[in-house]
């Protein structure tokens, strides 16, 4: 296994070369924008499925003002990030600025909306890519859930590889998509101006023209809200500002900056190409592909390569979330309301922990949903839009506090923000809410429920190891000698458990619990054949069970006197050489040692027995006998011996316990 991991996922590296896992600005943009870049690829669509049905034709009409509102929110969301970046230089986007400025509870829900906002990025973008696929190649539809479950995979190793890796690997797809869409724009406008193109009209097209519907103001809140998944990934670059090179504060600016640009260019312009060629939504087909079909021309090689490239820029989508949420997540864990796994970095220098819950996550999803993309993205938009709404609350706060330079100005966007974005998320929440936004609603609660019960067990445990208590145990020290060796039957391993007991005890038991009367019988016999020295105490137990019998022999006095008495419990344990050996056998002594490490004052010690798979398994009998005739009871000289260095390691361990 160990061989695989390393030619799959690359050799360790030192913690010194973290300094070489840093993203330069070529580098930074396709992987933390990625996901703000793809989500054009859907928002039209959104906004259109909730614009046809009412107004038919008219939509188109209304697509543009949609969009224009969407890009003036995306302004003031750019602004603001880039003043997040300036006061927080080492990231963390909403939940430090949310931490820092509102306190515990509202960095929690920072934290558990961009957690579930994350797992559904990596969710919603595989699916949205597949979809793209699936466009293209309709005979594809019913694998699209593997084919989801692929492109995780493949995303998982990439990114389990490191952050130099993964963004060498994941780079060129994005800008490859931003070639090709700025080629479908230019093409597509020039086409319809210049060339006095016709666009096709499509059955369903033709069926708009009985639907005339009005606009009204919610209908426009509606539209509005759907497709301000363009939005989404915008907080991504504040997040991750970590992973940027020095000046890692000026090089996230500038990422933030380029991101604004193309998506106003690429949102833009393929919501004016809809409204040209009139596309539509909700259907087998996406709106890039019906663009692409009429642009490119149907069944060209630049279609196939448009629906290719938009398959990649949703891929990479996912990558964002694989950058952001194992950082977010590492600093959720360093304030204890995560399990401080998540803290530590792999072999590859990544928070690979946080990489695999990720893929975990949006896999059980994936599943849940059946590959289904339109039925996750109305639980998709919440999340991003509570994390906008504390990120702006808490700049505002910070300005109020500090009252920096140009701070009256600076709070008057970041409350505008606020209002805006807060908005938004209530209109999200109504209008979505049987389409199964009620389903975050109630996970984003309980994701901060389990967060304070986390970090209430590590309280507990940091009060109870704490050196201010002025407690400080003290044994028995005859009763720490005590030990206790189970045994099942007589072989090497327990002849080698006995004789490494011997060696840090003389106080020794042997503890056999009997569930077959004729094993235990020859169990008995060999014991005295063998002389082993110790004695052998034997319990009848009537459910065939022998992890509770030895935990009843040592609590119940039969062995020692007090609860506080040190126990030692010696156990030989089992293990094949090959990771497949360990599955024959039936790992007594791994779920013995997970019992009695439950109980105060036992403690374990597992003695290793490795089995070779060519050892000479014919004759074990004559083998055990060879073995212990020679080297434990009969050979005098050995004995003696053993005994002689048993003593001189005890003399010099007293010596330095008195000194």
């Amino acid at each position: 296994m160990e061989k695989i991991k390393r030619k799959v996922i690359g050799e360790p590296l030192k913690s010194s070369q973290i300094t070489h896992e840093k993203f330069s600005v070529f580098r930074g943009l396709p992987i933390l924008s990625s996901d703000a870049i793809s989500s054009v690829a859907y928002a039209c669509e959104e906004i259109l499925i909730v614009l046809i049905p009412v107004m038919g034709i008219l939509s188109y009409k209304y697509l543009i003002y949609v969009t224009a509102a969407i890009i003036a929110l995306l302004c003031i969301l750019i602004f603001s990030y880039r003043q997040t970046i300036d006061s927080y230089p080492k990231g963390g986007g909403s939940y430090i600025v949310s931490r820092e400025n509102l306190g515990v509870t509202p960095s929690l829900l920072a934290g558990a909306s961009l957690t579930t906002d994350y797992i559904l990025t990596v969710a919603v973008s595989s699916t949205a890519g597949v979809a793209a696929i699936t466009s293209a190649f309709p005979v594809l539809l019913e694998f699209r859930v593997p084919l989801t479950l692929l492109i995780i995979t493949i995303m998982t190793v990439g990114n389990l590889r490191g952050v130099r890796e993964s963004a060498k690997l994941f780079s060129i797809p994005t800008y490859f998509f931003l070639f090709i869409s700025l080629l479908m724009i230019a093409v597509g406008v020039i086409k319809y101006l210049i060339y006095g193109y016709v666009p096709i009209e499509t059955a369903q097209v033709a069926q708009m023209q009985n639907t005339i519907g009005d606009m009204t103001l919610f209908l426009f809140l509606r539209a509005f809200a759907a497709g301000c998944t363009a939005l989404t990934g915008i907080e991504a670059v504040s997040d991750g500002v970590a992973n940027f090179k020095a000046p890692a504060t000026k090089n996230a600016k500038r990422v933030l900056s380029l991101l604004f640009l193309i998506v106003v260019v690429i949102f833009g312009g393929v919501s004016y190409l809809s409204t040209i060629y009139h596309t539509t939504a909700g259907g087998d087909r996406t709106v890039i592909s019906q663009i692409a079909g009429q642009v490119f021309g149907q069944n060209s090689l630049l279609f196939f390569v448009m629906q290719f490239a938009t398959t990649l820029i949703l891929i990479m989508a996912a990558n964002t979330a694989f950058s952001d949420f194992p950082l977010l997540l590492s600093f959720i864990a360093k304030d204890g309301f995560a399990p401080r796994q998540f803290a530590k970095r792999g072999d590859r220098l990544s928070f690979s922990n946080g990489i695999i819950l990720l893929a975990v996550a949006a896999a059980i999803l994936v599943i849940v949903f059946k590959g289904e993309n339109h039925l996750m993205l109305p639980l998709y938009a919440i999340g991003v839009f509570i994390s906008f709404t504390l990120s702006q609350s808490g700049m505002v706060m910070r300005w109020i506090r500090t009252k920096a330079p140009g701070w009256k100005h600076k709070a008057f966007i970041n409350g505008l923000g606020a209002t805006i974005t807060f908005i938004t998320l209530i209109v999200i929440s109504i209008v979505k809410f049987k389409h199964g936004a009620w389903v975050v609603i109630i996970l984003i609660p309980s994701l901060m429920l389990l967060m304070k019960r986390i970090r209430r067990h590590y309280a507990k445990v940091a009060r109870q190891l704490s050196l201010d208590n002025n407690y400080f145990p003290v044994f028995n020290s005859n009763a720490a000698k005590r030990f206790i060796v189970p045994v099942g039957a007589l072989n090497e391993a327990v002849v080698k458990t006995i004789n490494y007991a011997k060696c840090l005890s003389d106080d020794i038991t042997a503890f056999h619990a009997s569930t077959d009367e004729e094993e235990t019988a020859k169990l008995q016999e060999k014991w005295d054949k063998y002389e082993m020295g110790i004695p052998l105490i034997v319990r009848e137990v009537d459910y065939r069970e022998v992890v509770n019998p030895l935990v009843d022999f040592i609590e119940n006095g039969d062995f020692r006197q007090s609860k506080k008495d040190m126990v030692t419990v010696v156990i030989p344990q089992f293990n094949a050489e090959k990771w497949w050996g360990n599955a024959l056998h039936n790992q007594t002594a791994m779920f013995l040692r997970s019992t009695l490490l439950k109980r105060r004052n036992i403690a374990v010690i597992s003695v290793p027995f490795i089995i070779e798979n060519d050892y000479d398994t014919q004759n074990m009998e004559k083998v055990l006998e060879e073995y212990t005739d020679k080297e434990c009871f009969k050979c005098k000289e050995t004995e003696k011996a053993q005994e002689k260095k048993c003593e001189s390691e005890k003399t010099e361990q007293t010596d330095k316990n008195s000194n």
